[in-house]
């Protein structure tokens, strides 16, 4: 978005999103953008995607990643509105599934502009559903073009130092799900066995769960604190809950390894290029069929090791903790995958523009 306001300056960007949790970081992200509105998307019904298009009038839809949604999309052809679904992502159980729905994804996506994908196999996935072939771009995922802010890394290092954690060992585990979560803490405590300084950054991926994870941490009896609190994280505290908002690079980068939820439950995983930016090893479970790819070539690097349960998991960061130039050297591998892969958003934009033809 920031990239589209920068090449348009004078084009405004209406941002929509479907929870509250997202209209949240909209507006926490966006919060100094005077030329971006922001709204709720409506439900996707033919007359109230006309009135919202009617009210809006854009010269382009962009959609992100995986949100087909029939009506909208159907409304926006009829207005001559091109769409495009940036960063494209089509698991093989999602094709799957739309495949079933053949009467209503064929025309859905025979009237998209262009689909821009992650990877060739997900291109042809898309053209086999029956999206135009000529419309359908392999651009990479822009996920690997996350740019760091040098001061993010410098403001953790001086938080640890004021927490007087220089030497502590400290892992985060991040975007975690229901039933993650009693694992984690599992993990933990084994891991304080050999490392009793050892600390744990707990991040669970929806707000709605920060209480009753924050409870769970206090009834296995580990000293929690929540971030949100802004206590002081003593010597004697063993978990730190993530429960804010926008500050989960902010956490990686606090920490020395990473393990990224999502992966040990079948959810598909999370994003595995974030921790890898900071130059983290990463550490993730065996479900990653949303990320399937970007998981071979960080696994392939030497710079991902996938776990089974909170034993693996342990072990694993044990060891990261007493080698660390084992740490390093996977810190290292993530970040050469990152900058070996960058150039999709360029790519995306470039797409963009042939759309919206200013």
């Amino acid at each position: 978005i920031r990239a589209l306001l920068k090449r348009y300056p004078q084009l405004p960007i209406t941002v929509t999103c479907m929870t509250p949790t997202g209209s949240e970081r909209i507006k926490a992200l966006f919060a100094d953008e005077p030329r971006i509105q922001h709204c709720y998307l409506p439900y996707d019904l033919p007359w109230a995607a006309a009135r919202f298009l009617d009210r809006v009038q854009p010269v382009l839809a962009v959609i992100m990643e995986t949100e087909l949604w029939p009506n909208h999309i159907h409304q926006c052809a009829r207005r001559g509105i091109p769409v495009a679904l940036a960063n494209a992502r089509l698991s093989a159980r999602s094709a799957k599934g739309y495949a079933r729905f053949a009467k209503l994804t064929r025309p859905m996506l025979e009237e998209m502009s262009l689909i821009a994908v992650q990877t060739a196999t997900e291109a042809e996935r898309f053209r086999a559903l029956g999206a135009r072939p000529e419309c359908v771009e392999v651009t990479g995922s822009i996920k690997f073009d996350l740019s760091i802010d040098p001061q993010l890394l410098i403001k953790a290092g001086e938080l640890r130092e004021h927490w007087q954690a220089q030497n502590r060992p400290v892992w985060i585990a991040a975007s975690t799900h229901e039933g993650e979560d009693a694992i984690v803490l599992a993990a933990h405590r084994q891991l304080l066995s050999s490392h009793p300084d050892a600390l744990l950054i707990l991040v669970p991926r929806h707000p709605e769960r920060f209480n009753s994870v924050f409870e769970l941490c206090r009834r296995e009896g580990f000293a929690t604190v929540r971030r949100s609190s802004g206590e002081q994280v003593g010597a004697g505290v063993q978990v730190l809950l993530g429960d804010t908002m926008g500050e989960l690079l902010f956490l990686y980068a606090l920490a020395d390894s990473a393990f990224v939820g999502g992966s040990l439950v079948a959810n598909g995983g999370h994003n595995l290029l974030e921790p890898a930016a900071l130059a983290k090893p990463v550490l993730s479970g065996p479900h990653l069929f949303n990320f399937l790819e970007i998981a071979v070539l960080l696994r392939e690097a030497g710079a991902l090791e996938e776990v089974d349960d909170a034993q693996g998991l342990a072990v694993a960061l044990q060891r990261l903790f007493e080698l660390p130039q084992d740490a390093q050297r996977m810190g290292e591998a993530g970040l050469k995958v990152m900058q070996a892969n960058q150039g999709a958003l360029q790519r995306l934009l470039d797409g963009l523009g042939r759309l919206l033809k200013i």
